[in-house]
């Protein structure tokens, strides 16, 4: 709904985005500005690209001691949205565990210690936590296993947190497919190769920034308010079955299905 009358409407709450300064996190800082809440973003380095009325704090979100000293400088606090994190494309065994000890440090053990220290500020306000997470947590995730292990685990922490912490406090998970952010075609080698991966998914496109941030907002408005530890898909359908094709490749020479 629109702000004039609106069930997402955020006028006076405050909202930290973990993250929040590039691709999906800028995308849920603008959502939430556009709601009309007060943003304040941390992440280790500035936004290369204003933000509008974003605050933004530097913080290594890998730090408890840096992280629990942002939040008990907030006055308040209504919402926090969890989504910094990321990997780099790592096999496991061209990396040693210490390297795939800090992936899941930054994706998984840093949105717990922002939690927590969040946790008095949320509980004082009935407020909410949206999670980012990842396909790659319910799938195999070649290349990024530490990354898919710690998505997983920071959903099952969600649904964790929305039992422990309730009725206070509201905790959700947006399980993320693949977005198109502004390093998507270094990702996918280039434009060609990014279009070639959005034909796989079934809404055609890869998803936008927004998208994330739309779904985020929903979470933490009122619109939302019997929604808690829940785990919601924003993947554009998911991904079309690879044995669909292999099985449909000689239909014409196929006999009916029986």
């Amino acid at each position: 709904m629109d702000r004039d009358g609106a069930a997402t409407d955020l006028d006076g709450r405050t909202v930290v985005v973990t993250g929040g300064t590039r691709g999906v996190g800028a995308g849920i800082t603008r959502a939430f500005l556009r709601a009309g809440a007060h943003v304040v973003v941390c992440a280790r380095r500035p936004p290369e690209i204003p933000l509008g009325k974003a605050d933004f704090v530097p913080v290594d979100l890998r730090d408890p001691v840096a992280v629990r000293a942002f939040f008990d400088a907030l006055p308040r606090l209504d919402v926090l949205v969890n989504n910094a994190g990321g990997a780099p494309y790592r096999p496991l065994a061209e990396a040693d565990a210490e390297r795939h000890a800090r992936v899941i440090e930054l994706n998984l053990t840093a949105p717990l210690a922002a939690s927590l220290a969040a946790y008095e500020h949320l509980r004082r306000a009935g407020g909410s936590i949206v999670m980012i997470g990842s396909v790659s947590g319910s799938r195999p995730s070649p290349g990024s296993a530490a990354y898919g292990a710690a998505k997983a685990g920071l959903e099952s922490l969600a649904r964790s947190m929305a039992v422990e912490w309730a009725p206070e406090i509201r905790v959700n998970t947006l399980v993320v497919g693949m977005v198109r952010t502004e390093l998507a075609h270094l990702h996918y080698g280039g434009e060609d190769g990014v279009a070639a991966v959005a034909r796989t998914v079934p809404l055609g496109r890869l998803a936008r920034p927004e998208d994330v941030g739309g779904a985020a907002v929903f979470l933490a408005s009122d619109a939302a308010a019997y929604i808690s530890g829940a785990s919601i898909l924003v993947h554009g359908g998911g991904e079309r079955p690879a044995f669909l094709d292999a099985a449909t490749a000689n239909k014409d020479q196929q006999g009916e299905a029986v």
